[in-house]
């Protein structure tokens, strides 16, 4: 896995915490869940490219 996508990934995690704390924080239940699918999405793209890096 490149740097890159790593850090990608774990920058979308990140943002995807960070609107759902704001969602929680302004009792915004539409971004505590936008907030969650990024941090699904990057996790997911993370273990994507870990596999990838398994059968190279």
């Amino acid at each position: 896995m490149s740097n890159k996508d790593k850090l990608e990934n774990t920058a979308q995690e990140k943002m995807g915490e960070a609107k759902e704390a704001m969602g929680k924080a302004s009792d915004d239940e539409d971004l505590q869940a936008e907030g969650k699918a990024d941090q699904s999405k990057g996790s997911l793209k993370q273990a994507g490219e870990k596999i990838k890096d398994a059968f190279k």
